[in-house]
């Protein structure tokens, strides 16, 4: 196991009926400002929920933050705050929500332009606003880490940065405020929390069976619930807190503490969101198979064991293993009905040359575990999932 320090403070709120905890976890002195994404927070009732909990506080509300934050958005709510004085944001909403809430707490006292921020990756942010966030989508882990992604539109590039000073106070997490979610969101956030879990999972041995074992049951619990979420007449909030709670633990260092981690499908899937506006998790299953089988050599010993401990798989020659667990997790996303190629979003050879000069424009030019996967790398990959 490799050397770590692991330091989470979020304080997590889990089950039915917590938004009502507010009234204890806010300080009763905030001036509260409450980000949003669109109408559907108002429209279930949670933010209703939300107001009433802070009660007698000062507290108005921040909407229309988009999937994949824009850079452009969250200045308007920078600059919101800092006009009217609020000294407490409270994130309602799923991992964009809270993205741009991050990224808010930690440009409203920076001094200098906060484009910087982004662009070192959030190291020299010195502290920031103290936040919140109620759930409403599991997915992407923002509700207990210090990191965020925000997108610009205007040249096309998404950025991601943190920050110990980023990290939610508390989260609350309900598994009921999932009732309302479309089937879509559902499978994206099944298979957002599936690679997070597999890029601190799938890259080389180091003795560290209780993170191997760990990421594995996230794993196997994703693969048990998602195809259920999708196909029950009604929701079951069992299989509702399951996919909350692995969302979350999915992403909140503890399964990468120790472990060599490949965030090199994330990069790439970044630039494709930011390009196309393909949602984050569709992203992600366009480019993952097509990295594993490219890097089927580096991953061999952890491809072996996800076969067989994931999938199953005992028999046939090491190639023929690592292929079927590779078709298996190209299956398995489809059958979430997330497409895995390209082409199924109308882009073909011509969209990768302009992919390929984001990532070098970002700095994207020794991604993985060994820092050995070149643009060259990321180009074959591209190709293989058109």
């Amino acid at each position: 196991m490799l050397n770590f320090d692991f330091h989470n403070p979020t304080h997590i709120v889990f089950g039915k009926d917590r938004i009502a905890d507010l009234a204890e976890l806010v300080p009763a002195t905030a001036k509260v400002l409450i980000l949003v994404g669109g109408e559907s927070a108002e429209k279930t009732g949670t933010l209703g929920e939300v107001r009433q909990a802070l009660g007698a506080r000062t507290h108005s509300t921040f909407s229309g933050i988009e999937p994949n934050p824009s850079f452009e958005t969250t200045m308007k709510a920078v600059e919101q705050v800092r006009a009217e004085g609020f000294d407490f944001l409270l994130a309602v909403g799923g991992g964009s929500v809270i993205d741009a809430a991050k990224f808010i707490a930690a440009a409203v006292p920076f001094e200098g332009d906060t484009w910087d921020i982004l662009l070192k990756g959030g190291r020299n942010i010195d502290k920031a606003l103290p936040f919140g966030t109620v759930l409403t989508l599991p997915a992407t882990g923002s509700e207990m880490n210090n990191g965020s992604v925000i997108t610009r539109r205007d040249i096309g590039a998404k950025l991601a940065f943190r920050s110990r000073h980023l990290f939610p106070v508390f989260s609350v997490l309900d598994p009921t405020k999932t009732y309302t979610l479309p089937v879509k969101q559902l499978a994206n956030g099944v298979v957002d929390a599936f690679v997070h879990t597999v890029e601190q999972y799938l890259t080389y041995p180091v003795n560290a069976p209780v993170q191997d074992r760990f990421a594995e049951g996230l794993l196997q619990t994703l693969v048990e619930i998602g195809p259920r979420l999708l196909v029950s007449p009604e929701p079951v909030y069992d299989d509702r807190a399951n996919l909350m709670w692995t969302a979350t633990l999915a992403l909140n260092g503890l399964i990468g503490a120790g472990v060599p981690q490949d965030w090199a499908t994330h990069m790439i899937g970044h630039e494709l969101t930011a390009l196309h506006n393909i949602d984050h998790a569709r992203t992600l299953a366009i480019v993952l198979p097509a990295l594993l089988n490219e890097r089927r050599a580096q991953k061999r010993d952890k491809l072996l064991q996800y076969g067989e401990r994931i999938w199953g798989i005992t028999t046939g020659t090491d190639d023929e293993r690592i292929t079927a667990a590779i078709d298996h997790t190209r299956d398995f996303f489809e059958r979430m009905g997330i497409p895995t190629r390209l082409n199924a979003y109308g882009l073909g050879r011509e969209a990768i040359d302009v992919v390929i000069r984001q990532l070098d424009a970002h700095g994207m030019t020794k991604l993985s575990e060994h820092g050995d996967l070149t643009i060259d790398v990321s180009r074959r990959i591209l190709e293989a999932a058109l």
